[in-house]
């Protein structure tokens, strides 16, 4: 099971919300190269990077903070937040990102999806977020219209391989992640599934593994020192 330590950016700084409310940010460094390299030191091999305020705007204010991540750092990127556009995609895999995350646009816009996915097959994969049992878009300030189950199936026809799914009401909030959602999303799908949000102890990235879960985001947990990354790296394999 792949473990991807998270780098949540605001304003070029490493940041965490609670329960995605921007008004509930904690700075947790202002480099996230430092961050990165950390992850790296630490047995890393992958990082999960989201641009918060393009998230929000749909533009991607902190690209150049990201791409120093990749550069610095070496390490397996996975980016997402204001990737609404073939040309923002193109922009970042060019650079060596290694897989760009869809969100709001793989609600908004299919066309745009299945054109991505038709070009870059696996370097894309799409961020489902969970709020309330509907996907939440634009920086988890709105609720879709979208069928949850519907949406996931439709993921999997379309060819879609990864796929991030956050419970937004754990997210944050270190009281342990949605165990029966991934669980249930496992059985019933042939994806790749990362399990984020409320990953905050060591015994959740044990229970994850027994699923057989592809991989897992681990942010507030590590900035804290509720998990050792090197512990969760040795857990997961």
């Amino acid at each position: 099971m792949l473990i991807l330590p998270a780098i949540d950016l605001y304003e070029g700084q490493a940041v965490r919300l609670f329960k995605g409310d921007y008004a509930k940010k904690t700075v947790y460094s202002d480099s996230p190269v430092e961050v990165a390299q950390d992850f790296k030191a630490k047995g890393a091999s992958a990082i999960h990077i989201v641009d918060l305020e393009g998230a929000a705007s749909g533009k991607t204010p902190n690209r150049e903070t990201i791409l120093s991540i990749k550069r610095e750092s070496g390490l397996f990127c996975e980016v997402g937040g204001g990737i609404r556009d073939l040309e923002t995609v193109k922009g970042y895999l060019d650079f060596g990102i290694d897989r760009v995350i869809l969100g709001s646009a793989a609600v908004k816009d299919p066309a745009f999806l299945e054109e991505a996915v038709r070009q870059y097959g696996e370097k894309i994969a799409v961020g489902v977020d969970l709020k309330d049992g509907k996907i939440a878009i634009h920086g988890w300030t709105e609720t879709a219209d979208t069928d949850t189950d519907s949406f996931f199936a439709y993921l999997q026809k379309i060819g879609v391989k990864t796929v991030i799914c956050t419970d937004i009401s754990r997210d944050g909030a270190m009281k342990g992640t949605n165990l029966e959602l991934y669980r249930d999303l496992s059985q019933r799908y042939s994806l790749d599934l990362i399990a984020s949000g409320g990953v905050s102890s060591l015994e959740d990235v044990r229970e994850l593994r027994k699923m057989e879960i592809y991989g897992v985001i681990i942010g507030k947990a590590y900035y804290t020192g509720a998990i050792d990354l090197k512990e969760a790296l040795e857990a997961a394999l």
